[in-house]
């Protein structure tokens, strides 16, 4: 870490001035990246090292999505965040997010945490949310029938994805998603899992949620396979709990997948 690297990261660790950052966004986006200074750094982590994928590989354009839009508060950041991203590398970002359109459904089973989630829950204002967005496609119904049809039209290599739907049952029906050619996406797809820690009350393990979902994915495709982006908290300025929720979609089939994106130049790690 350089002196003016290490004179920035205990600056941020000062009261409000990461607000203040946040609030006054200066800086080049992989900088503020690398210290976190966006509205969701987890989603800005995902969609720029989508972005760098395809660019190596020199894919002009993505597709990111977010699963469980409810309110529309992290729909409306990935926008924002994927514009800022598209400016700086060049990659044209599409941005979806898909919702059933009237809250969680009822529980399936004990896998999707009855105990914690009900239906109904988070419920969404479609028409004031469409109005509020800007380049997003807002896409509702239920996801074993808008997935297809999302993959028939052909979108842009997926690169971003975050999971956002609590249940067992949704997120292993939005796994669907990777049933496309290798053309739908990038050989390597970065995720986002929001429900594998919180709250604490629900004892997330790898038999309940979102973890059994990831846990039953990998053990139903021998292709592709779901992994968590390993120690990445130690490559980060500051760690935080989103480091532990970044997984990865390994696609070893995918005919991109062994194409080489390193250079042996030292790059300081986001």
């Amino acid at each position: 870490m350089s002196l003016f690297d290490g004179i920035l990261a205990r600056a941020v660790t000062l009261p409000g001035v990461r607000h203040l950052w946040l609030r006054y966004p200066f800086g080049s986006v992989p900088t503020r990246i690398r210290y976190d200074i966006w509205e969701r750094p987890h989603y800005a982590y995902g969609i720029y090292s989508a972005a760098g994928l395809a660019r190596k590989l020199e894919i002009p354009a993505i597709s990111v999505i977010e699963f469980g839009v409810a309110g529309g508060q992290g729909l409306m950041a990935m926008e924002k965040i994927a514009g800022k991203i598209a400016q700086d590398t060049g990659v044209r970002i599409s941005c979806y997010g898909f919702d059933g359109g009237r809250g969680m459904p009822r529980p399936q089973d004990y896998r999707d945490l009855p105990y914690i989630w009900g239906e109904g829950f988070f419920q969404m204002d479609e028409s004031a949310l469409r109005n509020r967005l800007r380049d997003a496609t807002l896409i509702i119904g239920q996801v074993e029938v808008t997935i297809p049809e999302f993959l028939k039209q052909s979108p842009p290599p997926i690169g971003f994805i975050a999971f956002d739907l609590d249940y067992y049952s949704s997120t292993i029906q939005a796994f669907h998603v990777f049933d496309g050619d290798a053309n739908t996406r990038l050989p390597r797809v970065y995720c986002y899992f929001d429900d594998i820690d919180h709250p604490p009350m629900a004892c997330h393990n790898e038999y309940i949620g979102e973890l059994a979902a990831i846990k039953d994915f990998n053990a139903s495709f021998s292709g592709c396979k779901l992994c968590p982006l390993n120690l990445l908290r130690n490559h980060r300025v500051h760690p935080a709990s989103w480091n532990d929720k970044i997984y990865v979609l390994h696609d070893f089939s995918h005919p991109l997948y062994c194409a080489p994106v390193y250079s042996q130049v030292v790059h300081r790690p986001l």
